[in-house]
């Protein structure tokens, strides 16, 4: 199975391209989405979308495990990234490929075993699990690594016996 990770942002949209079958993780690729401040938003939020698109065609995501929004004080920065979601689930739901949320807790939990892991511990066990010689960089690619590492978590949990 290969599932294509997004840590959404209007600025840098985070992507990861994980392979697993069952047992064992293993990299595929990694990297992010840049978008200029000078473009609209309308183009920005379209560019991203179209592209985390390509990308699940170009590597054959049979899923897509997205961090979802997530905010404590500030609303107004929120709303570009809620757009990014929202553009991306429109996008993949266009080509029938699922796609699962998480909060940034579930992803602490699922790579780390710590709902309140550190960025820095989480980035460490990416680099552990998926046998990478350093921490993946930038940020938001490692946050998408681990993204795909908590969908990998959860659909196992999912399909062992009860």
């Amino acid at each position: 199975m290969i599932i294509l990770g997004v840590d959404p942002g209007l600025a840098d949209t985070g992507w990861g391209v994980v392979g697993f079958d069952g047992q064992r993780y293993w990299p595929v690729s990694y990297g992010t989405i840049k978008t200029s401040p000078r473009e609209s938003q309308q183009k920005r939020v379209y560019t991203i979308a179209e592209d985390l698109l390509a990308l699940a065609a170009r590597h054959g995501a049979s899923a897509v495990a997205m961090e979802d929004i997530f905010f404590t004080k500030n609303i107004t920065s929120a709303i570009p990234v809620a757009k990014v979601i929202g553009a991306a689930l429109h996008g993949f739901a266009s080509v029938s490929i699922p796609v699962h949320l998480y909060s940034p807790l579930e992803v602490k939990m699922a790579v780390t075993g710590m709902g309140r892991a550190e960025k820095l511990q989480v980035q460490e066990m990416v680099k552990i699990l998926l046998k990478l010689k350093e921490i993946p960089r930038p940020d938001h690619a490692a946050d998408a690594l681990a993204d795909c590492i908590c969908y990998c978590t959860h659909n196992l949990s999912r399909q062992l016996p009860r």
